[in-house]
């Protein structure tokens, strides 16, 4: 349907793998008429758990195809390519190299559920290819490439959306609307949090990587490292070199539903505090197990997060994750899938849930579909109906906490930003923080 960069143009510009575009000239992908008559073709990449369940639910929505399902790690394509054939009736190629289906002309869109360290490059790059994309969060690995995925974004015209699906939750969106609306008067205060009692990880051991693994590919913009058994395929998340912490693996979620009914873009000040508490001298976890965060607009409107990753212990209503937004006159409980209005006092109004029939219930009907329709929305945004969710603009204003809380937790210190753009002032050591060193050669640039 589209223009597109081939492999050799990728070979071009480094050795290693070339994610270099600054030579590119636009390559905006078709106008949304073209669709008319055509399914949006889309191309999955990186399919273990995550991906797989997209792969999945792109298949089944009846304006598009999943043409191809990607992954590094062999092991992982059959199973996602039978889901595929189960929701869309034909059976998708499964590759190992992403640029191949970006080479592919036909290929409208890639979705995006790699590791971290490759959720921008990789978006970038389809950018570039004259591709949308739908990019997992984090949207960005450090705060550069946020940024850089915006600018990539404007450059090219294709559409992205990020996978905060709580934007795409009818239970969440209609939660939103009467916090606009004043249900609980002026709020000022949204308290978040999550627990997860996750075990040791044990110190990874220098072993040969494994013949159905590409090491190389996996590590992508990664600065090298030797392959080591406690990384793939799931515990990258807490090492700095490819994840980014609890913070962006999960408060992400509720930060962006706090900073959506807030009315908040970027902050004015950040600090956070943080700990490896559990399992000392038992395994090379690198981020923390414990943490808290706190957020300060420049209207003093204040928006925290408490995780706990080593305890399972549950907030309010009994509940891992959530968030608890106060207002002038009243509280709001939020759950994944209901809320609760309280008074002042903290006495029950109103609780709203899915199917929820009560003389404390509205008889407004909500629809009790939760993993969501964040999908659809974005393909019917590729065809014309409508706008995404979740632009890379906005899902890079909520990414941006985490990075910010995690840089003020590694300083031990409290980060004053620029309002108007969230970047750190006066603080040279955190600044350095703002990007990261990538493998020669597969630099994403503008």
């Amino acid at each position: 349907m589209k223009n597109q960069i081939t492999r050799r143009d990728f070979g071009k510009l480094g050795a290693a793998a070339g994610l270099t575009y600054s030579f590119i000239s636009r390559l905006a992908p078709a106008a949304p008429q073209n669709y008319a008559s055509n399914k949006v073709i889309a191309a999955v990449a990186g399919v273990r758990s995550r991906g797989k369940y997209l792969a999945s639910k792109f298949a089944s929505i009846p304006n598009c195809r999943v043409k191809y399902v990607i992954d590094v790690d062999s092991r992982y394509l059959p199973d996602a390519a039978a889901a595929v054939e189960k929701a869309q009736g034909s059976i998708p190629e499964q590759i190992k190299d992403f640029r191949s289906a970006l080479d592919d002309k036909e290929v409208d869109l890639l979705v995006i559920a790699s590791p971290d360290h490759w959720h921008a490059p990789m978006g970038i790059a389809a950018l570039a290819a004259g591709k949308h994309v739908y990019v997992e969060k984090p949207c960005s690995h450090n705060p550069a490439e946020g940024e850089m995925f915006i600018a990539a974004q404007k450059k090219y015209g294709g559409i992205v959306q990020m996978g905060n699906q709580r934007r795409s939750f009818k239970i969440v969106e209609q939660m939103i609307d009467e916090i606009h609306g004043g249900v609980i008067g002026d709020v000022y205060y949204a308290k978040t949090w999550y627990s997860n009692k996750r075990g040791p990880i044990g110190y990874g051991k220098k072993v040969d990587v494994p013949a159905y693994l590409d090491w190389n590919l996996w590590q992508g913009p990664a600065p090298r490292t030797d392959y080591r058994d406690n990384i793939h395929p799931y515990n990258w998340h807490w090492f700095w070199n490819w994840g980014t912490g609890e913070s962006l693996n999960n408060a992400s979620h509720e930060l962006d539903v706090a900073r959506w009914a807030l009315k908040v873009d970027y902050p004015k000040r950040v600090n956070s505090t943080a700990g490896r508490i559990h399992y000392p001298n038992q395994d090379d976890w690198q981020f923390w197990d414990t943490q808290n965060i706190a957020i300060q607009y420049k209207d003093d409107r204040m928006i925290t997060w408490e995780g706990l990753s080593g305890s399972q212990y549950k907030t309010y209503d009994r509940e891992t994750r959530g968030v608890a937004f106060f207002g002038d006159k009243g509280v709001i409980e939020y759950y994944s899938n209901r809320y609760k209005i309280l008074d002042l006092d903290g006495k029950l109004i109103r609780e709203e849930a899915p199917g929820k029939k009560s003389d404390t219930s509205s008889t407004n009907t909500i629809d009790p579909g939760l993993n969501d329709y964040h999908a659809e929305n974005l393909i019917n945004a590729i065809i014309g109906k409508g706008k995404v969710n979740s632009p890379i603009d906005e899902g890079h204003k909520s990414i941006l906490l985490g990075h910010l809380a995690n840089i003020s937790a590694k300083l031990n210190t409290t980060l004053e930003c620029d309002p108007a753009s969230g970047h750190i002032i006066n603080n040279a050591k955190a600044i350095k923080m703002w990007s990261r060193e990538y493998e020669p050669g597969w630099e994403p640039k503008f």
